[in-house]
């Protein structure tokens, strides 16, 4: 019996909130829960997670980082002890009062991130400048649940991601380690994800609760709203002034050590389908995508058997890829043409009675619809070199998109009138976060990152005082 499946009712260009809502559901990404702004990771989607996950588990073990596991519930008066941190996460805190039917003697916030938690164990563990630098990192859940609109991925109030968490005996070791690990984020984005990212130094009102500073990936989507991608920041001694952590030198002496933290989440699953995504559903780049290639036999009564022994042939040969055959025979080609479409697989292997004879297939991509004959006997390395070509056509489009989107403004009638066309405004900046507030009232933009090589050549784009970066402004989640 043919199945129905509803395609995308709605255009990414026209309605993009609804599209992306319905290709996450109609792909088999995710579903809805009970509770609200909580989602089910569906096996396509949790795909992509692991190969994020087993990617930079390989580079961050080679850094001498560890993985552990800490206690999900943190006790208010840990939560407390950095000032400016709790200020930052106490609207976002989901707090347990009650065990059973008995009251709490202090309240637990369900973790928003672990610092707390994890500095209160690292007082206790670190001792010497021998020990130093310590690196620990956990895969886990966290809650933050104030917010009014929740949006898959983007904003939900349970999500996963990785949180590490280093001590180090100087700044300098600090500061390194920042940089290196932004430089491993910006490989997932680009190498696994096929996303472009601006990378940099966050502004002092958009930095993490209780940093010394902090630094991101940005990603500038195609609908002209941009999103915070990843986040390492250096903490300096905050935390461990805090929380007691402390190291003998060399000499002896008790010195305070310095903190980073840096994590990457679930989000970056939402920024790639809406980065790459159209109008027929998702897009995936091969790299992550669960199937690389689908084989979709085109079948007839008279020539079922042979067409379907053929394309069986055609499965074995493309082993070395993550490759589906579909042979449900109780829907036609057409409806499984438009079903693999909808869920991204990059490529699509398509086998009828004409391709027996001849000994070829039809291959087709999901990127960009092109069409080619391949003889079965160069199917197999041929489909190999596509599926890197369509990989790196992915990031090269999104470059370009995101190039000739970002526009340097030398003057404020320049920077409103590209913030009203969505651009991404490039431009020299105080970095005074008065001025920021007027720029966000003017023209609803937001100071995304500092440029970390870039020298401002004129004045504050808004204001007129001496610039100290050259800054770029987006609408953004």
């Amino acid at each position: 019996m043919e199945g129905v499946q509803a395609g995308i009712t709605v255009k990414k260009g026209e309605d993009f909130s609804e599209w992306y809502q319905q290709i996450l559901l109609k792909a088999d990404l995710i579903d809805y829960s009970p509770v609200s702004g909580c989602y089910v990771i569906k096996p396509n989607a949790y795909f992509i997670w692991e190969q994020i996950q087993a990617w930079f588990d390989r580079e961050i073990k080679k850094l001498g980082v560890k993985n552990a596991y800490f206690p999900l519930f943190i006790p208010e008066s840990l939560l407390k002890k950095e000032s400016k941190h709790v200020e930052g996460f106490a609207p976002e805190v989901a707090w347990v009062t009650q065990g059973g039917n008995s009251q709490l003697a202090e309240r637990l916030a369900v973790r928003p991130t672990s610092e707390t938690i994890m500095y209160d164990s690292f007082a206790r563990w670190i001792q010497s400048h021998k020990e130093l630098p310590f690196r620990i990192n956990q895969w886990c859940n966290v809650v933050r649940w104030e917010f009014k609109h929740p949006t898959p991925f983007l904003r939900a109030r349970e999500f996963l991601w990785q949180e590490g968490h280093t001590v180090h005996a100087t700044k300098e070791s600090a500061d390194e380690e920042v940089f290196t690990i932004l430089d491993l984020y910006e490989r997932v984005f680009s190498e696994l994800l096929a996303i472009p990212v601006i990378k940099g130094k966050k502004s002092e009102d958009e930095k993490f609760a209780g940093a010394l500073y902090s630094t991101s990936c940005e990603v500038f989507l195609t609908h002209g709203k941009a999103v915070q991608g990843c986040t390492s920041h250096c903490l300096g001694q905050n935390f461990s002034k805090a929380f007691g952590i402390r190291y003998l030198d060399d000499k002896g002496n008790s010195q305070f050590c310095w903190q980073n933290s840096w994590g990457i989440s679930t989000r970056s699953l939402g920024i790639a389908v809406m980065m790459h995504g159209d109008d027929k559903g998702v897009v995936l780049p091969p790299r992550v995508a669960f199937v690389q290639v689908v084989v979709v036999p085109i079948l007839f009564e008279q020539s079922k058997n042979e067409v379907l022994a053929f394309a069986k042939q055609v499965e074995k040969l493309l082993k070395h890829c993550r490759v589906l055959f579909d042979d449900r025979q109780d829907y036609t080609a057409g409806w499984k043409f438009n079903e693999w479409e909808m869920k991204g697989i990059p490529i699509r292997v398509e086998v009828g009675p004409k391709d027996v004879e001849k000994k070829q297939a039809v291959v087709v991509r999901r990127d960009t619809g092109e069409k080619q004959i391949i003889p079965l006997d160069k199917l197999g390395a041929q489909i190999t070199s596509l599926l890197e070509l369509i990989q790196k056509e992915l990031y090269d489009r999104a470059k370009a998109f995101l190039t000739e989107n970002t526009v340097y403004a030398g003057s404020w009638k320049q920077f409103e009138e590209a913030a009203s066309k969505g651009a991404l405004v490039k431009a020299d900046w105080c970095e005074n976060s008065s001025c920021h507030e007027k720029i966000k009232e003017k023209t609803g933009t937001k100071c995304l990152t500092l440029s970390l090589s870039e020298i401002p050549e004129n004045n504050c784009v808004q204001c007129g005082s001496p610039a100290k970066e050259v800054a770029y402004f987006a609408k953004s989640y």
